[in-house]
């Protein structure tokens, strides 16, 4: 058997993280499993804190650009994943995986990387063409960035991108959400 590389965890880094439903097959089937999966990120936070600068969930995967200070990300990804497969195996009287293999993890080293990995996060279900526009997702974190009056969830941590732009808070949220656009 092949081992797993051993995987570098920097806490004062974020991370681009990736995990997919077994055989592809759908992690979230409706409205309430993708709110108890945003539900699970809420619990989870209140007892390891981590930031979440953007994700999106689709429907056999989803993507975390994750920071995570005190605990090891996979620490971290293991209770995420555990938590939701328990919650998934249960409501649907499933057994065994629900997702494939390890999460897909990668280091985000500078500011670039950082505006890459969230506009491609964001853009997902548009590339999917299951939207014509990030906005019209709900599930992903883009919405929080677009209108200011939405309530950010506690995980959430959306200064760290719009602080990369200069301007009053209403302009860094308009220089982010036109970067965050198909042209």
């Amino acid at each position: 058997m092949m081992s797993y590389k051993k995987r570098v965890y920097i806490p004062e880094r974020f991370y681009h993280i990736v995990s997919r439903g077994n055989r592809r097959d759908p992690l979230f089937r409706n409205a309430s499993d993708f709110q108890a999966f945003l539900h699970i990120l809420t619990q989870l936070y209140e007892k390891y804190p981590f930031e979440i600068a953007s994700y999106c969930l689709m429907n056999n995967h989803f993507h975390l650009q994750l920071r995570s200070r005190e605990v090891p990300i996979s620490k971290l990804m293991a209770l995420i994943n555990k938590r939701y497969a328990n919650y998934y195996n249960t409501k649907y009287r499933l057994t065994g995986h629900v997702f494939e293999k390890r999460f897909y993890d990668k280091r985000i080293d500078d500011k670039e990387g950082m505006l890459e990995v969230s506009r491609y996060i964001h853009l997902n279900p548009v590339e999917a063409r299951m939207v014509k526009l990030a906005e019209y997702y709900p599930w992903s974190s883009y919405p929080y960035y677009k209108d200011k009056h939405s309530t950010v969830p506690c995980f959430m941590n959306i200064h760290y991108l719009l602080d990369y732009y200069e301007g009053t808070s209403t302009q860094k949220r308009e220089k982010y959400c036109s970067s965050v656009s198909l042209n």
